[in-house]
């Protein structure tokens, strides 16, 4: 990937915009428009003959670059960008840093490491703009919880002295089972998207409780993303019900993210076939922020900059 001048985005935002992997709804009324929004959930996707893909990948997702990133930002207002580490690379995170060299200050980045990793490499990836190691036992739909303590013990201690986090990719059942571990981690615990409830269950279902818990006793986040992993349909009413009760619980520990661009896996496709993004609404997701905390503008911007702007060392 060859680095984008501010002069180069230019020439390229309005073709790549065209491109772009989700829905470019107008923004709406009440739309959260403030400095410095992170979207704290993107993924980076290369050439395939530059960055090959795990070969135990589950899928095989289409490219994303980072114009398209860039003009996805332009789209929403936003500033910033956490890059995450996709599953389908492994542990070889070649293809996310090269986008965030070329993203710059712009941006921070959560790896996949072997647990081997030295602890000068694990220092280097914090020099490159790296803060924190992401743990997924959902893609596989590994939902052992004494697996995922492993994996925690293994690097929590190692990483503490980086001021990095873990990031858990698991479902509600695997997050309450581990709930007494993550209450003695040595590093913060951030859950990705909405900690992967059933919304139509709504937040009496079991295992809500377990997470509203350790939102209030500050033992972790919670990343405010990808509604359309754990609903039914747009515009998806059965997550409101969810998102406000995070936000009473701990408005200071939520970040929001779009989770762009979207990967999905299509039933009955071969793993190496390519399986189409879906197709989203990233500025009806932004939008959804403004619904879950009303009126509040101090709310809204901790959640869209100040809670990411420390917790990723912005």
């Amino acid at each position: 990937m060859s680095v984008i001048t501010r002069r180069r985005f230019g020439q390229l935002t309005a073709g790549a915009a065209l491109m772009l992997p989700q829905g470019r709804a107008s923004a709406e009324e009440g739309w959260p428009r403030m400095e410095n929004i992170c979207d704290c959930h993107v993924h980076i996707i290369g050439p395939l003959a530059e960055y090959p893909m795990s070969p135990k990948r589950l899928y095989t997702p289409p490219q994303a670059a980072v114009v398209d990133l860039l003009a996805l930002r332009e789209t929403l207002g936003v500033a910033r960008n956490i890059l995450v580490q996709p599953s389908f690379y492994g542990t070889d995170n070649s293809c996310m840093l090269t986008a965030l060299a070329e993203l710059g200050a712009s941006a921070r980045a959560i790896a996949v490491v072997a647990p081997d990793i030295s602890d000068e490499e694990l220092s280097a990836l914090d020099g490159k703009g790296v803060r924190g190691l992401r743990f997924n036992l959902e893609s596989g739909a590994d939902r052992d919880p004494t697996a995922a303590t492993m994996m925690l013990d293994a690097l929590a201690v190692r990483i503490a002295r980086l001021g990095w986090h873990i990031q858990i990719y698991a479902a509600l059942p695997v997050i309450a089972a581990l709930t007494d571990r993550i209450g003695v981690l040595p590093v913060p615990l951030v859950i990705d998207h909405f900690g992967m409830p059933k919304a139509e269950e709504g937040i009496g279902q079991p295992g809500f409780s377990a997470l509203i818990e350790l939102l209030r006793a500050g033992k972790a986040y919670v990343k405010l993303s990808a509604p359309y992993r754990i609903a039914r349909a747009a515009p998806y009413p059965d997550v409101a019900p969810l998102a406000r009760a995070l936000i009473e619980a701990a408005p200071d520990r939520l970040v929001w993210a779009s989770d762009w661009p979207h990967t999905d896996r299509v039933p009955g496709k071969a793993p190496f076939d390519i399986h189409p993004f879906r197709k989203i609404d990233d500025s009806a997701a932004l939008g959804a922020v403004t619904n879950w905390c009303g009126t509040d503008k101090g709310l809204m911007r901790a959640i869209l900059v100040d809670t990411p702007a420390k917790l990723y060392r912005f």
